[in-house]
This record gives structure tokens, sequence and C-alpha cells, in this order.
């Protein structure tokens, strides 16, 4: 194997071990989130099957006996299901996705020959030191890793600084963030939706109990208001509206130093290198404020 083969080659297994951090990421988040929305579920579960039980007993003994037992099974395991979407998975998470984030760094300034990569007479072994210390750094995480496969695909197609605003710059913005700001969006509008019509209902419950003196509707107005607290909450910890502006920033401030790079005349290896950090900085900036979020809020 040649020179010129051999450094691809060494590029390509950095590029196979972030997508294996990547996926560990994804999963570990996927695993976080399931078990947000599992407690979730079983809270709403436990408050309408315990009002149910309650207005059941007098009718059917053994009716309200199970509903009040599925009730309380629910309520106990929601605590249980929480715990899997902890402090501690959520630190494991943002630092599984900030080692992932960082060797995919590496490999597209690499492959950009920019940065310290530019006079580097070996730029594949730099690669391999530099992100071999950021793997050393989530050595903890490792267990996470065990047995993931990366995925099968191409190096980045990116040689130089144009190829870099293509392959990485503009599709950041229009693939990844533009479409994570609109996802985002459309959960909080989700969000309003269901709060709106849990409202409404718990109005029209707390007017007919009113006007035709029904006790047991009265008992599903607490229901709902307790539905909606609990959905709220739900999208807040999911960071629903810090996500859609943080991305949405994100976008504009990439947008803008590709605007300003286009226009310039004169792109210098010197500007080249500085423009690369300044795009990346950007990128880990979100990472890291997203992280952050997530982890302390």
């Amino acid at each position: 194997m040649t020179e010129t083969q051999e450094q691809p080659a060494a590029i390509a297994k950095v590029w196979d071990q972030q997508s294996v951090w990547s996926q560990s990421a994804n999963k570990l988040k996927a695993t976080v989130e399931g078990a947000r929305t599992l407690a979730l579920v079983l809270g709403i579960a436990a408050a309408a099957l315990g009002t149910a039980a309650a207005q059941t007993m007098d009718w059917n003994s053994t009716v309200g006996t199970v509903l009040a037992f599925a009730a309380a099974a629910a309520a106990g395991a929601a605590p249980i299901a929480a715990q899997r979407g902890g402090p501690g998975r959520l630190s494991d998470w943002t630092r599984l996705r900030a080692v992932s984030e960082a060797l995919k760094a590496e490999v597209y300034t690499c492959l950009a020959r920019v940065g310290p990569y530019q006079q580097a007479a070996d730029a594949s072994a730099l690669l391999a030191e530099r992100c071999r210390s950021y793997r050393t750094d989530g050595g903890d995480l490792v267990r996470y890793t065990t047995g993931v496969a990366p995925v099968a695909r191409q190096l980045p197609a990116v040689k130089d600084i144009d190829s870099y605003v293509d392959h990485r710059l503009r599709r950041q913005i229009e693939t990844y963030y533009r479409p994570k700001a609109e996802r985002m969006h459309r959960n909080l509008q989700r969000v309003g939706r269901i709060e709106a019509v849990l409202g409404g209902l718990g109005a029209v419950l707390a007017a007919a109990a009113g006007a035709f003196a029904m006790g047991a509707l009265a008992a599903w107005v607490a229901v709902a208001a307790s539905v909606s607290v609990a959905v709220t909450a739900h999208a807040v910890a999911q960071r629903y509206a810090y996500q859609h502006l943080e991305f949405l920033r994100t976008a504009e401030e990439l947008e803008r130093l590709l605007d300003r790079w286009t226009s310039e005349s004169a792109h210098t290896p010197e500007r080249a290198e500085a423009f690369v950090a300044e795009c990346e900085h950007v990128i880990s900036i979100q990472n890291e404020a997203w992280m952050i979020r997530w982890t302390v809020g």
C-alpha cells in the first residue's frame, strides 16, 4: 500500500470510530427519552386509573379493586422508569456526543488540510494522535460502545476549503440545523395543542359538573389539569423551546460566516484556517450549550 493510500485508510479508521461513538450516543439518548416518555405515560395512567377506581368501587368492587391496583402499579413504576433517564445517564449521553462531535470536527479539519494539518508531515498520524486523546478522556464510556459496529460509509468528499464549505458547512445548515429547528418548532406546536385541548376539556367538565350537579365529573377536572401539567413538564424537560432557539441561532451564525467567506475576494491559507476554525467553534459552542443545558437544567 502506498503512502497516499495509507493516509485515507488511517483517516477512515478514525471516521469509523466516530460512527461508533455517534451510534452509542444516539442509543443512550433514545433510552433517556424513552424513559421520560414512559414515566409521563405511567403518571397520566396513575391519575386516570385512580379516579376511575374511586368512582367504580361502589358500583363494582372487583373492577374498582383492579383499577386501584393498576393505578398504584403505574404510580410506583413511574419513578423507576424515570431513573433510566436520570442525571447519570444524561451525563454519559452528553459526553458520548461530545467525543463523537470532537472526532467529526477533527476529521473534517484534517481533510480540509487546515490548522495543525496544513504543515503536518503526516496528517493521518496527527489525526490519530489528537483523536486518541478524546477517546482517552471518555475512557469510562467505552462500555456503551462495546459491540457497536461502525456504519459503512465513505469519507466526506472534502479535500480543500471549497469542498469543506460544500460538504461540511452547507450541509450542516441545510440538512441538520434548519430541519432540527423546524422539528423542535413542531414539537412545541404539538404540546401547545395538547395543552389547549386539555384546558378546554377541563373547562367543559367543570361547567357540566356545576350545571348538572355531577360530582363524578368534578374529579376528572383535576385529572385533566394534572395531565396538562405533566405534559408541560415533559416539554420543559425535553428542552423543545431552548433547542429550537439554539438550532436557529447556530444556523444563522453559520450562514453569516458562509456569506462573509463567499463575499471575500482573497482566500489565503491563513484566512482559510481561521474560517474553518470559526465554523467548528460555532458548531462546538452549540453542542456544548445544549449538552450543558440538558445536564443541569
